[in-house]
């Protein structure tokens, strides 16, 4: 099994706007207004859709049923030992052509007792480009002041709740299950989450969504809100949420390691990407993937079989993997 190169997954008419920048830095047309999100090497659908999401592998299949087909091969034995055929990640690339909605994620317990589903929905961003994030709240909030923002749709006072960050290509941001948190316009990113589609919406106003009836993942905001954080963050904890990535290497905090993986992976003359089931996104410069020539923009989809890949030439991939079993 070798590396596959993937063209884009675009989800059309998500409920906010942007796509422009994904499709610069593919080097693609200019996509409609509202496909802001790649899902890469996706076994993961858009929620309430049957196959909407889904990877298309070259030769037609959807790499859900591959990987379901030979789970050891995608994915390796110690892997599917402890976790079956769950490939435990989605990646995208996101653009934000406006500024997203303070919304939060449920962690595993709320989604396995509330949804009945296999995973709640950590999440970690590397931006590409930056500007504003808001992520974790300024002070506690108690559940009836945070209920009526909700309600009275307080747009104001729900973003003023959170901290305002300003950040910059290279920059990671952690966001655990449960954290309140907004993408600001003009940002692109690359994401890692678990692979679920599962949105807790606070606001709705100017997107093209039914927020009051959808925001809560069919549970009501009573029930919904009760999987949100309301303590408060310091500065510094802040910090051990948004930071600058290092150079090369792990790039996530280690609370991320029981959901997901990233590396940065700087090539200049011969390196390696070690053995392992990866979404591979090459974000600056010309690269050989096993002589295979590689620009920026380009996502590949390796397999656990692939084995350890040789890459030569001068750039830069980020190298996304599920948890170390």
């Amino acid at each position: 099994m070798n590396p596959i190169l993937l063209p884009s997954n675009r989800p059309a008419e998500r409920f906010y706007r942007g796509g422009a920048r994904i499709s610069a830095f593919r080097g693609e047309e200019v996509s409609a207004p509202r496909e802001p999100e790649d899902w890469i090497g996706s076994t993961t659908t858009v929620n309430g859709e049957p196959e909407l999401g889904l990877t298309t592998l070259p030769d037609g299949r959807v790499l859900r049923d591959a990987v379901e087909h030979d789970p050891i091969a995608w994915l390796g034995d110690a892997h599917v030992a402890r976790w079956g055929a769950d490939t435990r990640l989605l990646v995208k690339l996101l653009d934000a052509g406006q500024r997203l909605p303070v919304h939060a994620h449920p962690h595993n317990d709320f989604a396995a007792t509330h949804l009945g589903r296999a995973h709640g929905k950590a999440e970690a961003w590397y931006i590409l480009q930056g500007g504003t994030v808001h992520v974790g709240l300024r002070g506690d909030v108690d559940a009836s002041v945070l209920a009526d923002l909700v309600t009275r749709q307080d747009v104001t006072a729900l973003l003023g709740l959170l901290h305002e960050i300003e950040v910059a290509a290279g920059d990671v941001v952690w966001v655990p299950p449960g954290e309140l948190h907004a993408i600001g316009a003009g940002i692109l990113l690359l994401e890692l989450q678990q692979p679920e589609d599962l949105s807790i919406l606070l606001e709705w106003h100017d997107f093209a969504i039914d927020g009051a009836a959808l925001g809560h993942l069919g549970l009501g905001f009573d029930l919904a809100l009760a999987a949100v954080n309301r303590r408060g963050r310091s500065d510094a904890e802040i910090s051990t949420l948004v930071s600058t990535a290092p150079a090369s290497g792990s790039v996530l905090p280690a609370a991320a390691d029981g959901y997901f993986r990233l590396d940065r992976l700087p090539v200049d003359g011969a390196t390696v990407i070690e053995e392992g089931f990866s979404v591979v996104v090459v974000i600056e410069g010309q690269v050989e993937v096993e002589g295979t020539p590689r620009s920026a923009g380009s996502t590949l989809l390796v397999p656990h079989a692939a084995g350890t890949l040789e890459v030569q030439g001068h750039g830069e991939l980020l190298v996304a993997r599920p948890p170390r079993p």
